[in-house]
């Protein structure tokens, strides 16, 4: 594949994932109005088992695939790339049967993990039954999603990024239309209950996946024939046996799917001790299941908008730190791992200071008039920075390398997020939950960046002398907002009604950005960060 067939490529599966992540973001508002606290709970409690158990039936294949396909068929050997291909399609149909049966048959225990003891008197909250049925209902989407993926694998392989990017989007569509549809039709036009109206938008997961399947089938009928005269035409055949190839598969997958297991297993902390925890100090089930639902739900939907934005410029950098190190040109090297980091802060610490300093109308905003959601919204906004950092540095580390750092980094921050939890939970309720996690990635943070400067002899004196700089301005930032919304609030009261909240927030947003921006721009950081992406931010020196 030439040059820009691959760029052009490596672009449509950018846009594909962005369109998908901003298409999975938009459609929890509409959501989260037709089924309110209790329905994200009972969402998240099915969910998160499935994201496991999903993550856990794949193990990297479909990754695996992808790179190997790709290494096979640059020796011409495509006969190999194909036998790989069908392993894997095998492999991966034989792990969604066995996962979708084991969660479906043990989906009545992992339900009273999350909900403690059932007490029959109890109204308006989730019961063992519920949780049962939402698991299992969401379980039949692990019959179909890993064979998707590892199809999605082959696809890449060949240098192929259409299929991918087409039917992650068709997939997201399906999706989202099926869980408002289905959810909007059984309450408000049956009037049925909550449970199986989340039931439904639980197994919207397969109809989606059902959506990407035909897309894939397609382009695969448009292609057999291509993929078959290669095979045809292969100049090599490799000796490698079946368990050797499933070995190599797993060995180089383990670590990668491990890594991104990150935020469905600092969600298990809370799923097993948050909502027992919570009653232990005295508070209602209902009332733990609505913060829990603020914070495995509502909030985490906020922060990872910024989040998503600042990782995905920051990982495009990743490939040429790969590079650099394998070539040994340590100055290069040490430049994109300082362009990375450097970025990443650089994109999400004003979107943080805005999500907290605004919390109130953001909240209001996407939700509705909500102290209590707006203030953890508040505590959780910095520990998008974290995550972020845990993010770059873990595929740094990947980059250089050391694949086995990244899961001992992962590793420590979650022994802090178990250990922490319940002792934080008991101190400070919700936030102690947040706490934990932030004390998490903070470890995980801290010993990433330990490991890249031993590997890599890396120093952060420019990043550092930078970060200050951003927090400077970020500081700035919050008293410009913190001044324009002590004058617009006198006179317009967010809790007027959404345009009130609309208003406030356009203003707000726009008076930090506007800060953060000319700021930057006149000390010339953004130019140095993203002039090579956006040449409007480099300054033109003036002679004289």
């Amino acid at each position: 594949m030439s040059g820009s067939n691959l760029l052009r490529g490596t672009f449509i599966l950018t846009l594909g994932t962005y369109i998908s992540r901003v298409l999975g973001m938009i459609y929890v508002f509409p959501f989260v109005a037709l089924v309110g606290s209790q329905g994200t709970a009972l969402y998240s409690y099915g969910y998160l088992p499935y994201t496991i158990f999903l993550s856990l039936s794949t193990v990297g294949v479909p990754m695996a695939v992808s790179k190997f396909v790709s290494r096979y068929n640059a020796l011409g050997d495509y006969h190999t790339s194909r036998r790989l291909f069908k392993l894997g399609m095998l492999l991966m149909l034989a792990m969604g049967v066995v996962s979708f049966i084991v969660l479906f048959i043990m989906a009545p225990v992992i339900a009273p993990m999350v909900l403690g003891e059932q007490d029959t008197t109890d109204t308006g909250v989730n019961r063992i039954e519920d949780v049962v049925y939402v698991i299992r209902m969401v379980s039949f989407a692990l019959l179909v999603v890993p064979v998707m993926s590892v199809i999605r694998g082959f696809f890449q392989g060949h240098q192929s990024m259409e299929p991918t990017a087409i039917s992650q989007v068709v997939e997201q569509l399906f999706r989202i239309l099926f869980l408002l549809g289905s959810v909007y039709f059984i309450l408000k036009v049956l009037n049925g209950e909550l449970t199986t109206a989340i039931g439904y938008a639980t197994f919207a997961a397969f109809i989606g996946a059902l959506g990407g399947l035909l897309v894939l089938g397609w382009f695969w009928k448009k292609r057999k024939a291509e993929f078959n005269e290669l095979t045809n035409q292969s100049v090599a055949v490799s000796d490698i046996s079946t368990k050797a190839m499933v070995k190599e598969l797993i060995t180089y997958a383990g670590p990668f799917v491990f890594v991104g297991l990150a935020i469905p297993l600092y969600q298990l902390a809370d799923f097993l001790q948050f909502n027992k925890t919570m009653m232990e100090i005295g508070n209602t089930k209902k009332f733990s299941e609505y913060v829990y639902s603020v914070i495995q739900f509502n909030v985490p939907k906020l922060i990872m908008i910024p989040v998503s934005l600042a990782t995905a410029f920051g990982l495009t950098l990743v490939p040429a730190i790969t590079k650099a190190f394998t070539d040994g040109d340590r100055k290069l090297l040490h430049t994109q791992i300082n362009q990375s980091i450097q970025i990443v802060f650089f994109l999400t610490l004003p979107a943080v200071v805005g999500l907290a300093v605004l919390s109130d109308e953001l909240y209001a905003l996407f939700y509705n008039v909500d102290e209590h959601g707006s203030m953890l919204l508040a505590w959780y906004a910095p520990v998008a920075v974290l995550f972020a950092f845990f993010t770059i540095t873990a595929a740094m580390l990947q980059g250089i390398q050391k694949q086995k750092l990244a899961v001992i980094s992962l590793a420590f921050g979650l022994i802090l997020k178990f250990s922490l939890n319940v002792p934080l939970i008991m101190l400070f309720g919700g936030i102690g939950s947040i706490l934990a996690t932030g004390i998490g990635y903070l470890g995980s943070v801290i010993y990433s960046l330990a490991m890249i400067k031993r590997h890599a002899q890396f120093s952060f004196r420019l990043t550092m002398k930078r970060s200050v700089l951003m927090i400077i301005f970020a500081l700035m930032m919050v008293i410009g907002i913190t001044i324009v919304m002590l004058i617009f609030s006198s006179f317009i009261d967010y809790t007027d009604g959404k345009w009130a909240t609309v208003v406030l927030s356009v203003i707000g947003i726009s008076a930090g950005a506007g800060i953060y921006l000319y700021l930057s721009y006149r000390s010339n950081l953004a130019g140095k960060l993203l002039g090579n992406r956006f040449r409007m931010l480099k300054r033109q020196k003036v002679n004289g």
